[in-house]
């Protein structure tokens, strides 16, 4: 018997996490680093998953399959295809630098505070978080994601509500009233969206007769299992919905801003960068290999979603006066791009969805934790309450310029490549759509410069002048993914080369092919 990779990636934060909540209260260091620990051995078994995959081999590698609930046919099912691996390795890359960065957000502010909660279990719940990302990136089996699709939520809870953000001058009574509010929004928000997947996952039961994605999917390609066209499109339907909130596409969009302004930047990066990414794989793993008929029906609405997605969350990002709303605004953006790619069906605009997912979770990542850093020394996330940092802390101004670049697809960093595949994509099958995305481009510029301008040049307010620049562990944070954006961005090949594979097999599956040019390349 093989050793169980998968299952042993997943188990590792797991097993963190249990480890991390039962270290002495009076032992915060020693929690800090014990999940620090198991982070980065999660990121070494998710490494060996990656060079063990072979792109051109088999669709799903490294699978493993156990009864598990037999009078039901839910089975114990993993498996990784190329997205998945390129987005189980996004996850453990992130972790341990969300850890490095949140290594002082849980601490006490005070002897008796009951703000915060134990540093401990701050710690445990970012690895809880991983494990059940990671395992919802490797199950094939759809009862079984479904169950980690929605468990990942009550750590989120408790993370988003139990461990906000410090800069609130409202006092404590406000602020704890403030996260609650975010909190449970989120909470409302995606449970809603789960239990209308839970009917179409019961649904798709009834139908199939079992949960094996790989089974259903191959019973549907060889005509061996029939769906009536009204039952494909409800059942479709039900498992969009839940993606679209995870996602979060336009009009179900509204808990991000609420969830990630309350949050600390940490946090904030585990929602947009790493639980958020759930929404947008699952629409390509269960979405259009189950129901590919309904995919093809239902497109021409989600483009149009898509792209209000990316024009209204851009203008309300230019509008913002808080740093953190200001990201999240951009995210639902950025995610209108990713979904636009993956519902473009061309190979190029799914090859950019997928590359869009890891180039956004590492560009956010650098924005939002060196904004983090930003807010914690001056207490504060207004705009207005911030000028001149470049002048007192040049390389804290230096490294927000380039994760804000990266957020405007700026040539030469990680984004731009893949906005480009997914535009490209989109204008050979749907031009209009194509062209009204492109004006996202021009009002990324507009509030990534504008919040550049306002927060680090001009003369230097006396609030800031005091400011330190980058500590040593906040350098050893930033200085890999920028170095990461710098690389993919001239260089993408090493991710395209795992996810091309895939995206074909999931091109194949709805029976679409690239569109013809129109003028035949010379020879």
């Amino acid at each position: 018997m093989s050793f169980p990779l998968l299952t042993a990636t997943a188990a590792l934060p797991a097993i963190g996490a249990i480890a991390t909540a039962a270290v002495p209260a009076a032992k915060r260091t020693a929690a800090k680093w014990l999940a620090l620990l198991f982070s980065l051995a999660t990121l070494a078994l998710a490494i060996t998953v990656l060079v063990r995959f072979d792109p051109d081999g088999d669709r799903y590698q490294l699978t493993e399959s156990h009864s598990w609930i037999a009078d039901f046919g839910v089975r114990y099912e993993l498996g990784v295809d190329g997205i998945a691996v390129a987005l189980i390795a996004l996850t453990a890359l992130l972790i341990p630098f969300i850890v490095l960065a949140g290594w002082h957000d849980a601490d006490p502010l005070e002897t008796g505070s009951r703000r915060w909660r134990p540093t401990q279990g701050f710690f445990a719940l970012i690895l809880a978080v991983e494990a059940m990302v990671i395992i919802s990136f490797e199950a094939t089996d759809v009862f079984l994601f479904y169950i980690f699709f929605e468990a990942m939520l009550i750590p989120m809870y408790f993370l988003i509500g139990g461990f906000g953000d410090r800069a609130h001058k409202d006092g404590e009574e406000k602020a704890a009233t403030q996260r609650s509010y975010a909190a449970v929004k989120f909470l409302l928000y995606n449970l809603a969206g789960g239990l209308i997947m839970l009917a179409a996952v019961i649904g798709l039961y009834v139908v199939a007769g079992n949960f094996s994605l790989t089974e259903i999917a191959q019973a549907r390609a060889n005509g061996e299992l029939e769906m009536a066209t009204s039952t494909e499109r409800w059942l479709f339907l039900g498992f969009f919905f839940a993606f679209a909130v995870k996602a979060p596409l336009w009009p179900l969009h509204t808990w991000l801003p609420n969830a990630m302004q309350e949050s600390t930047a940490p946090v904030a990066v585990l929602i947009t960068a790493v639980v958020d990414k759930v929404g947008t794989f699952a629409m390509l793993r269960f979405c259009l290999q189950l129901f590919p008929e309904a995919s093809k029906w239902a497109t021409p609405v989600i483009l149009v979603l898509a792209v209000i997605s990316i024009i209204y969350g851009a203008l309300l990002a230019v509008g913002q006066r808080d740093i953190k709303r200001l990201i999240a605004y951009a995210s639902i953006s950025h995610f209108g791009f990713i979904v636009m790619g993956i519902f473009a069906m061309t190979s190029q605009g799914q090859s950019g969805a997928t590359l869009y997912m890891v180039n956004h979770g590492i560009s956010t990542a650098v924005l939002m934790l060196i904004a983090g850093f930003l807010i914690s020394r001056r207490g504060s996330r207004l705009i207005a309450d911030f000028g001149g940092v470049q002048k007192v802390a040049p390389v804290l101004a230096g490294t927000f310029l380039i994760g804000g670049l990266a957020t405007l697809s700026l040539p030469g960093l990680a984004p731009f490549v893949s906005e480009f595949l997914v535009l490209v994509g989109t204008f050979t099958r749907y031009p209009v759509i194509g062209i009204i995305a492109t004006f996202g481009i021009v009002l990324a510029a507009l509030y990534t410069l504008v919040l550049y301008q306002r927060t680090m040049t001009g003369p230097v307010k006396p609030e800031v002048a005091a400011m330190p620049d980058l500590r040593v562990r906040e350098i050893a944070v930033v200085a890999p993914l920028v170095v990461l954006l710098v690389f993919l961005g001239v260089y993408p090949k090493p991710v395209t080369d795992v996810v091309n594979p895939a995206v074909k097999q999931t091109l194949s599956d709805v029976q679409k092919k690239d569109p013809q040019p129109e003028v035949e390349a010379a020879k």
